[in-house]
């Protein structure tokens, strides 16, 4: 299920014209639409725009994610909400080594997710009132010619520094962390932490491969 999520997700890069520098400077939004709206323009364009470099080295997707994509996503508070009741049982060090490791992971399986492009357009809801909202959620449809829209929702968090940070995604009514969470839980419980950082950090390292099934196949 969320190799499955991760493949929809690779659906948003579709049709996105704008051209962005490499080495783009990390923005602080204050509004979370826009956040999510040019996050994903300069992430793709991006991904548009250096497909020689791609085809010729699949594993420079992940790059493109962590220098594009990752600065906006909130890490810690995605990976403490994976661990669930059982970040109170981690010492400090576990916590950070989770937090690295699961941000690896995310990076890992986003680029993954890239090898899925296709031709579909992606469509942002319009903006509503946040004002004293300390979570939203984001719309986004993903239109493609051969079947229905997916429906996408991206959740973001306000930061005490009033700026806005994503944590999760739920792709078809199906939550990414909560699937995660399932995951991790069941391990730290029979396992321990330590041995749930070393299974995130052997998937960050996995090697991205465009032959490797894709979406709803990729199970």
């Amino acid at each position: 299920m969320l190799k499955k999520l991760m493949g929809v997700m690779a659906a948003v890069c579709m049709l996105l014209p704008v051209v962005v520098h490499a080495q783009t400077a990390a923005k602080d939004y204050k509004d979370p639409y826009a956040m999510i709206k040019e996050v994903a323009d300069q992430t793709f364009a991006r991904f548009h725009q250096e497909q020689d470099k791609i085809q010729a080295n699949p594993d420079y997707l992940k790059t493109i994610v962590t220098e594009e994509l990752m600065p906006y996503v909130d890490s810690r508070y995605a990976a403490y909400k994976v661990l669930g009741p059982y970040l109170q049982d981690t010492t400090k060090e576990q916590r950070d080594d989770f937090v690295a490791a699961f941000e690896g992971y995310l990076v890992t399986t986003y680029a993954q997710a890239f090898t899925a492009y296709t031709d579909q357009k992606v469509e942002f809801a319009p903006a509503s009132d946040f004002s004293g909202e300390r979570m939203v959620a984001v719309d986004v449809q993903i239109v493609d010619h051969d079947r229905p829209p997916i429906k996408l929702e991206f959740k973001v968090r306000r930061l005490k520094d009033d700026t806005w940070k994503a944590f999760d995604m739920v792709a078809e009514g199906v939550s990414l962390l909560n699937s995660k969470q399932s995951e991790v839980t069941s391990m730290v419980r029979e396992k321990g932490i330590d041995a749930v950082i070393t299974m995130l950090q052997e998937k960050a390292n996995i090697h991205i491969d465009f032959s490797a099934p894709k979406g709803k196949d990729a199970l």
